[in-house]
């Protein structure tokens, strides 16, 4: 054997590699979001990390975007709010983890990467730190996990302890000039803020929005600031979110002022966002920037289309649904199945090496747990998302189901989306449901029929390499998991032309 290992350079000639052709070429593998904030922590930047082919919008051109336009801030002394927008899986994030990465001086352009998103928070942030501690494990002394944690901690925040700081001393600056406000369409209406403020922080009578109060913590740098907010497209999932409209009316109706930057697709995130953008527009505080838009998923990094594929499901479009079909086939497995054991069987042979697979259902499935699985169980992120194979609360167990709330913004690699009678197709549109004491309940107002919808798109966007959709079989003996509430929904999804097992 060792001498044909000596022979073979000798026998075996190789065409020669261009390095530069190589690191450029049409595929690079996209990592996970927690892949990419242990990279981009450990000061690699987002060009060494992040794919590059033509048909992905390009994430650096994105980030030098906002880079110039931070400088142009610091430069002029301007306070700038910056939108950047995005289809589901996009890179947002990733963006977003990028400057505050970039912009880590704290004499200078100090950034801090916000988010409202529990779930998402605790699990970065563990993430990075067992990265960093691994990197870190010969180092004499060693450090304290503690200690590295809490250095973590000042770089991703959750958004609610940055306002509660903001409200113990009313008239100081936060120690960062820039903040990166992720999934900012999620920040509270002056509603929910004041009823949070009253509950929980004994605060009567607060009567500001989330994004008017932070902007106003912002704001009380004197020299400049920048405001990045990351905003994603139908990702409302849950009542008091002010949406976009609430950051563009707290622009319109703050006593400083600002300068938005956003890209044109902003008019088509929300009815409300045309109008303030107008306002802003004619005063001359609004500029338009078409490098802040996001157009291609990255997340599936087999399927660019599949949030176009999932939004035709739900509009619902069957045409625009067979047509987005096709362009996945062959690219990005789906399949349906009427049973959940056949669904995590072709899960488990799909997934190679240390790829993640995961059970998902919408927070209102109350009527799975005859098929062992029941959200009221409610799992823990960090061991859902980061524990190994062998462990019972790991996804790659396929035993306990994450919610909307715990997988935004987060994502496996192989999922199984499980299908509950709170959205049902009829003949023609979807139905919406809450499940209240012992039956189901229509839900008849738009806001909330729209979270419903909304939910699913997060799930069924969740998935990098490919999906299986289980849609109970339903019992004619249980009321309340009639077949009727399901076959529509599985003849629908089907004739969409998804293969069944």
């Amino acid at each position: 054997m060792r001498a044909l290992i000596h022979q073979q350079p000798t026998t075996v000639r190789y065409a020669e590699i261009n390095a530069e052709e190589w690191l450029t070429a049409p595929y690079r593998p996209t990592p996970t979001i927690i892949e990419a904030a242990k990279a981009l922590y450990a000061q690699h930047s987002v060009t060494a990390i992040a794919r590059s082919d033509a048909g992905a919008k390009n994430l650096a051109e994105t980030s030098a975007t906002i880079d110039r336009l931070i400088e142009e801030a610091k430069l002029d002394g301007r306070r700038s709010v910056i939108f950047v927008t995005g289809v589901p899986g996009a890179g947002k994030t990733l963006v977003g983890l990028n400057v505050a990465t970039q912009h880590s001086d704290p004499d200078g352009t100090h950034a801090v990467f916000l988010s409202g998103n529990g779930p998402l928070v605790a699990v970065l942030r563990e993430a990075v730190t067992r990265d960093e501690m691994a990197r870190l494990r010969h180092t004499v002394p060693r450090p304290r996990k503690g200690k590295v944690a809490t250095k973590v901690k000042a770089f991703i925040q959750n958004v609610h302890h940055f306002r509660d700081e903001g409200l113990k001393v009313p008239d100081l600056a936060p120690d960062d000039h820039v903040a990166i406000f992720d999934e900012a369409q999620r920040a509270w209406n002056s509603r929910e803020t004041a009823n949070f403020m009253k509950r929980r922080k004994n605060v009567p009578d607060f009567l500001h929005s989330e994004p008017a109060f932070l902007l106003s913590c912002m704001a009380r740098h004197t020299d400049w600031a920048a405001v990045i907010c990351l905003v994603g497209d139908g990702q409302e999932i849950n009542r008091g979110e002010a949406g976009i409209t609430g950051w563009l009316d707290a622009l319109t109706e703050s006593d400083v002022p600002w300068t938005a930057y956003a890209p044109p697709q902003l008019h088509e995130s929300e009815a409300g966002a045309h109008r303030a953008m107008t306002v802003l527009l004619e005063r001359g505080s609004l500029r338009m920037e078409n490098g802040l838009h996001l157009a291609t998923s990255m997340r599936s990094f087999r399927a660019e289309t599949l949030s176009d594929f999932v939004k035709a499901v739900l509009h619902p479009d069957l045409d625009s649904a067979r047509r987005n079909l096709r362009t996945l086939s062959g690219r990005y497995p789906l399949v349906i199945t009427r049973d959940v054991h056949k669904a995590k069987a072709w899960l488990r042979s799909k997934a190679r090496g240390s790829e993640r697979v995961g059970l998902l259902a919408s927070s209102r499935a109350m009527r799975l747990r005859p098929h062992a699985i029941d959200v009221r169980y409610n799992v823990d992120p960090v061991h859902w998302f980061l524990g190994p194979s062998d462990d019972v609360r790991s996804s790659d167990f396929l035993e306990d189901a994450a919610t909307e709330f715990q997988v935004q913004g987060l994502e496996v690699d192989w999922a199984c989306v499980t299908w509950d009678a709170d959205l049902r197709y009829t003949e023609s549109a979807w139905s919406h449901h809450n499940f209240h004491g012992a039956k189901w309940k229509a839900v008849r107002q738009a806001e909330h029929q729209q979270f419903v919808l909304n939910t699913y798109r997060v799930l069924l966007t969740r998935a990098r390499q490919g999906m299986a959709i289980f849609v109970p079989p339903g019992s004619p003996e249980d009321s309340t998991r009639s077949p009727h509430y399901y076959d529509h929904t599985f003849g629908f999804v089907r004739d969409v032309g998804i293969p069944v097992i």
